[in-house]
């Protein structure tokens, strides 16, 4: 399987030359994210509810690093084909605890020599979960960053939808505020503007609200964060008309879902783009039965890339978007017990790598 996915891909770079000049050489980038599933240090933190991963729960020093040491491995290979040697230069990620086990993960001995910097803002989650972008200097330059709020609030629920079902991600989105008002304390939206190889683009991050209570009940914190999402879309397109726009994440959602195709407005096809849209590769991916995350014998592709129109033009002295993939290697999916054939996560205090694959896009660009 592999091979053929390699001579697919390379025979799809060669008629991709041919098509456009046999004289003409192309350069890929990398963007990818993965959701780390947990990645916490050991240190209990006197605000969040971070007990799970202290050593009085078993979350030692030995199995921090452990965890560090299967995620380096993951993201060393990352987009690595015959025709892409470089891992990628922007990395979205979520579910890490502060900057510093960020920095400890930079450091490893599979990634320090990848030259990672990292921009990450901590959010008001309560269990202390954040969203960030690792990239490679050496290409991307950052010129602004941010983090946005996404206000939600408990009556938002659709209690229509009935009674709250069990989940095994209950504890997630579990706190409100104090003060009153309910509102659900969930992940910011990360954006970050910056030049890949002198051409400016922009990324969103983002670490939606997840299904706890059940996918339909819970629907309307999922669409406000679309909403939100489209809205920093628009205004970067207000801006500038022609922006290369990135946004990706854990949406907690499919790509069929409202979230995704009404509120961001996305589109399965990169023929059917209008100008100021969103092509979502992830949606024929999810038609043909990919998935990222199993959950009760079934799979999700909640971890999603979206492009802007402009990256769906062809015009090949830009970046241009080229293929969307999937990061799935036999190490990384649990051979035996209870989550067998998903993806290998954190276990009764044993570090895995993810409960989550990672996913990809390759941008190519004519080289000057």
């Amino acid at each position: 399987m592999k091979m053929k996915q390699t001579l697919l891909f390379i025979v799809v770079f060669l008629t991709l030359n041919l098509a456009i000049g046999q004289n003409k050489k192309f350069k890929l980038h990398t963007v990818a994210f993965y959701n780390l599933e947990n990645l916490f240090d050991t240190i209990k933190d006197p605000i969040n509810y971070d007990e799970e991963y202290t050593p009085v729960k078993g979350w030692t020093s030995k199995n921090y690093k452990k965890k560090l040491e299967n995620l380096s491995k993951v993201i060393a290979e990352l987009g690595i084909s015959d025709v892409q040697k470089n891992t990628p230069v922007l990395i979205g990620v979520c579910e890490v605890e502060n900057r510093g086990v960020l920095e400890d993960l930079i450091k490893e001995s599979k990634m320090v020599d990848l030259g990672y910097n990292i921009i990450h803002f901590d959010s008001p989650d309560r269990r202390g979960i954040d969203v960030a972008l690792l990239y490679q200097g050496k290409y991307f330059t950052p010129t602004s960053y941010t983090n946005i709020p996404l206000y939600i609030y408990k009556d938002m629920l659709d209690t229509k939808k009935g009674k709250p079902e069990s989940n095994e991600d209950d504890d997630e989105d579990k706190s409100f505020a104090n003060d009153g008002s309910k509102r659900v304390y969930t992940r910011d939206q990360l954006l970050v503007t910056g030049l890949l190889d002198g051409e400016e683009i922009s990324v969103i991050v983002n670490h939606w609200p997840s299904r706890s209570g059940g996918e339909k009940r819970s629907s309307p914190y999922r669409e406000a964060a679309g909403k939100l999402n489209r809205k920093i879309i628009d205004s970067l397109y207000k801006i500038n008309p022609n922006a290369k726009i990135i946004t990706m994440g854990d949406l907690n959602d499919d790509p069929v879902n409202k979230s995704v195709k009404k509120e961001i407005g996305t589109v399965e096809k990169r023929e059917d783009i209008q100008a100021y849209g969103m092509y979502n590769p992830m949606e024929k991916m999810y038609k043909n039965g990919e998935g990222t995350l199993g959950y009760r014998d079934a799979w999700n592709l909640f971890d999603q890339i979206i492009v802007s129109e402009p990256f769906v033009r062809k015009e090949y002295s830009t970046w241009t978007y080229f293929k969307t993939g999937r990061f799935i290697k036999p190490y990384l999916i649990e051979s035996e017990g209870r989550w067998k054939g998903y993806p290998k996560r954190n276990s009764n205090g044993v570090p895995g790598y993810s409960d989550h694959l990672p996913v990809y896009i390759y941008l190519v660009k004519e080289a000057q």
